[in-house]
């Protein structure tokens, strides 16, 4: 049994400011959306990154996107095991029973994870290789994609192109759910990735023509 401690302060505080301000101002809107329920256009699959934040990149309203994050924005193949699907499970509510138009898989520099898989390809990282490791065996989705990448000798050339490459791997894996194939053949969904430099506010969009990413 764990020990109950107390809030941090600063979280408390920020939470009577918005209370005090973001909630009064918007009362209105907040209990529309508590009545309604969710109708979001679009979901976005981000990865964990603390400095990545979709809403403000988009500028959006509560409720206008149905986000799940995850490490390296990952989404795994179609696995119908029985076993535990995080990922699996936001995106088969997300299409199916809240059906969205589009669906974004939201790359970004810099990503921990990508690296972790990059050292794992490269016999530098032990402790992620450990079976009781659950990055290690999450970044595994992504490591087959390795050879696309392990000749290009600049370390961060590299890794941009290593977290290009996971965004590709998600969309493709996608397209390996039954009801998101249909959906897609039926124009009621679109699937989009994006990459996101965090240093330079840019963002780029994958072109499955071209195999290739375009600035936005």
């Amino acid at each position: 049994m764990y020990r109950v401690r107390p809030l941090p302060s600063y979280l408390v505080q920020r939470y009577h400011g918005w209370k005090a301000t973001g909630y009064a101002d918007n009362k209105a809107w907040y209990k529309r959306l508590a009545s309604d329920g969710q109708h979001p256009r679009a979901m976005v699959i981000a990865c964990c990154d603390s400095r990545v934040n979709v809403i403000s990149i988009f500028g959006a309203d509560q409720g206008e996107f149905f986000i799940h994050r995850n490490i390296a924005n990952l989404v795994p193949p179609y696995q119908p095991d029985g076993d535990h699907h995080g990922t699996s499970a936001a995106v088969e509510y997300a299409v199916r029973v809240l059906k969205v138009s589009n669906l974004i898989i939201l790359g970004h520099s810099g990503c921990g994870g990508i690296k972790g898989c990059i050292d794992m390809c490269k016999g530098n990282a032990p402790e992620l290789e450990a079976k009781d490791s659950f990055v290690g065996r999450w970044m595994g989705i992504l490591r087959p994609r390795f050879e696309r990448v392990a000749d290009i000798e600049d370390e961060e050339a590299q890794a941009q192109a290593m977290e290009k490459q996971a965004i590709v791997t998600s969309l493709e894996n996608l397209m390996t759910f039954p009801w998101i194939g249909t959906s897609v053949d039926a124009g009621e969904l679109t699937l989009h990735g994006l990459w996101n430099d965090i240093g330079e506010g840019s963002l780029e969009h994958y072109n499955p023509q071209t195999d290739s990413f375009h600035q936005v």
